[in-house]
């Protein structure tokens, strides 16, 4: 499923209005602007939490949605099931990937029956172990966001699906909140993420704009998701943070830009290089010069074009004398250098 380039995400969540048609014409929109792959989310409100409005359920945590409960925002939320089906077939037909995020086991089950190619897990189910077990027991990729965990719950997120057989981990550095300030997202760490856990690293960015997900690839992120809506307007629980489709596209095409420019290491000249060295400092003899006559800081210095000895010779030169008349603007030879 995913190869050596950066694999771009645009993740639906709740942005389709009730509507499966703005929901494929979305995937359409995110297939068009060059992403790899669609995301949906898989739940119903009640496979997710129950319909209780006591201060358990009160969201009041300072986010978008204070003042309503969890019950009703996933209400409102929810990609319905009955859609999946249809959202799968049309994402096969005109040729991108689709996956989601389950949130208990009926939703792994009814992804396994449309033969999702992955799974994601979502930020605030990464303490669910018995779910993580039972995701990685399929097989698949396992992607995780790491937005709420501590070191130690990551390390248990990523230990529980090896326990299961499955390797193929993609850890994601994730900012649980929305938007995401940017003094809060601390990409920094995706190296280290890499490193400590031994894993594929990415990001799922909660942020504006695309300059933290450039800045995730230039430290090695490998997966990318965003947030996309065909249009603000639709608006919807994810709609103020998320990517209108021409500043998606625009991200893409800038993260492809910047895979060609992150290259590998490498200290070659490449042909081009090795020409514009013609514009490089050499020595040059800088006055007409008599045969016999002394080499002079006046006479002798390192300019511009190429042509010359290489100026790491100039203190050897010094004081030489020349082997016959020069006129200004030659450049140094040892041949000239008595």
């Amino acid at each position: 499923m995913f190869d050596n380039k950066v694999y771009i995400v645009g993740e639906l969540s709740a942005n389709h209005g009730h509507d499966i048609q703005v929901a494929k014409d979305t995937i359409k929109a995110i297939k068009e602007a060059g992403a790899d792959a669609v995301k949906i989310q898989t739940y119903t409100a009640d496979t997710i939490t129950i319909d209780c409005d006591n201060e358990y359920f009160k969201i009041k945590q300072g986010t978008l949605w204070d003042g309503t409960t969890l019950y009703k925002l996933y209400q409102e939320a929810y990609t319905p099931w009955e859609w999946h089906k249809e959202l799968f077939s049309y994402a096969k037909e005109i040729g991108i990937t689709i996956f989601s995020s389950p949130f208990d086991k009926t939703a792994v089950d009814l992804l396994e029956s449309l033969n999702t190619p992955a799974y994601k897990i979502a930020s605030f189910e990464i303490t669910d172990i018995p779910l993580i077990e039972y995701i990685a027991s399929k097989g698949k990729p396992v992607i995780i966001s790491a937005g709420i965990a501590t070191i130690g719950e990551i390390k248990e997120a990523v230990d529980t699906c090896k326990k299961m057989g499955n390797d193929d981990i993609i850890l994601l550095k994730c900012t649980s909140s929305y938007p995401a300030p940017y003094e809060d997202m601390n990409i920094l760490t995706i190296p280290n993420m890499r490193e400590t856990f031994g894993v594929s690293v990415g990001l799922s960015d909660h942020s504006m704009g695309s300059i933290v997900a450039l800045g995730a690839v230039a430290l090695g992120a490998k997966f990318i998701e965003k947030h996309v809506i065909l249009d603000r307007s639709i608006g919807g629980p994810d709609a103020e943070f998320s990517m209108e489709i021409e500043e998606f596209k625009s991200m893409v095409q800038e993260i492809r830009k910047l895979e060609k420019a992150l290259g590998r290491v490498n200290y070659d000249l490449n042909e081009k290089v090795l020409k514009n060295r013609a514009f490089s400092r050499s020595l040059f003899f800088t006055e007409d010069i008599k045969a016999g006559d002394i080499i002079t800081e006046n006479n002798m210095r390192p300019i511009r074009p190429g042509y010359g000895i290489h100026p790491r010779y100039y203190y050897e030169i010094l004081g030489r004398r020349v082997s016959r008349d020069i006129k200004r603007g030659t450049p140094v030879d040892w041949s000239l250098v008595e």
